[in-house]
């Protein structure tokens, strides 16, 4: 991984998981949590798809070889992360949730409107805005980035879904381990391809205030979809009709008082460190422990030794 402080070479494993013994409430007694996290699932196979097409546009810009070897790596890691996440689609199928508005909803958001030439503008097919329409969305890839990397390390600090279904848990904590890895890959690529510091840190600035909203927002809508469909839980009903600062409460007392998920300061304080013109990812997590986690996760091991 490119850093400022240490290297590691990227690796895709991959992972496989079988969810035909998952219960829909795979974290014990926290319907709340389990259907914030499993909306992730929802999220993330357009996203993560998205994130490797960018990418293979962007690397012929790269011009520092290790920094190319960084991103080809990133690319394998999230390409499997959204074919595992794809896998959990039959999980939530078997617990008679519909998935396929919320997905096709989620493909025309990345495939459509952040795509080559979002609402048909083929000038975005042009010089040179082809290229700052491309340099824009890695961006928002490396905001996004800012926040599956803190996640990634909450993940491997949590001790709560030691008491969760196992399989399940694995599956993020592997997927949010490798984020961990490969914090500072989105990051580095972004500031590679500004032309100027202040460009650079002006635009992250401006894009961390359109991707903080929308990732909030987006977590939401993908709870909402879940949760709405709980036949087992009526306060998960009622809840997903509740506003976006009802469930952002409901997250900050969940994650203060069951610590199943991150609490909503937890994003906050991120977002703000990114404000620093001193911020870099490498000081978001530690590579070592998120190593040290997939060295032992079952999933991990099983598709290295294949």
């Amino acid at each position: 991984m490119t850093s400022r402080t240490e290297r590691h070479v990227l690796q895709a494993r991959r992972a496989q998981f079988d969810f035909s013994q998952t219960p829909l409430h795979w974290i014990p007694d926290d319907p709340f949590a389990t259907h914030m996290v499993n909306g992730i699932h929802l999220l993330l196979p357009a996203g993560e798809l998205w994130f490797c097409r960018v990418y293979n546009q962007a690397l012929p810009l790269v011009t520092d070889a290790a920094l190319r070897q960084d991103v080809e790596g990133f690319i394998r890691q999230e390409a499997w992360h959204a074919r595992a996440h794809i896998g959990a689609h039959d999980y939530l199928r078997r617990h008679a949730l519909e998935t396929d508005g919320f997905l096709a909803r989620a493909n025309r958001l990345f495939g459509d409107l952040l795509g080559d030439t979002p609402f048909g503008l083929k000038l975005l097919k042009r010089e040179p805005l082809k290229r700052h329409w491309l340099v824009l969305r890695v961006g928002l890839i490396a905001a996004i980035e800012h926040f599956t990397g803190m996640l990634g390390q909450w993940a491997m600090d949590n001790r709560s879904w030691d008491k969760a279904d196992p399989v399940m848990a694995d599956l993020f904590r592997w997927h949010l381990a490798e984020e961990v890895e490969h914090r500072c890959v989105a990051y580095d690529l972004f500031e590679h391809l500004c032309r100027t510091q202040l460009g650079f840190y002006v635009s992250r600035q401006a894009l961390m205030a359109v991707v903080f909203p929308m990732f909030l927002f987006a977590l939401s809508e993908s709870y909402r979809e879940l949760a709405s469909q709980d036949r087992s839980d009526r306060a998960s009903r009622a809840l997903s009709r509740r506003s976006l600062l009802r469930l952002l409460l409901e997250l900050e007392r969940v994650g203060h008082r069951t610590e199943n998920v991150p609490p909503f300061s937890f994003l906050v304080a991120g977002a703000l460190r990114w404000i620093s013109p001193r911020f870099h990812p490498v000081t978001e997590g530690d590579t070592q422990q998120a190593l040290d986690y997939l060295s032992r996760s079952p999933a991990a091991r099983a598709a290295m030794q294949q």
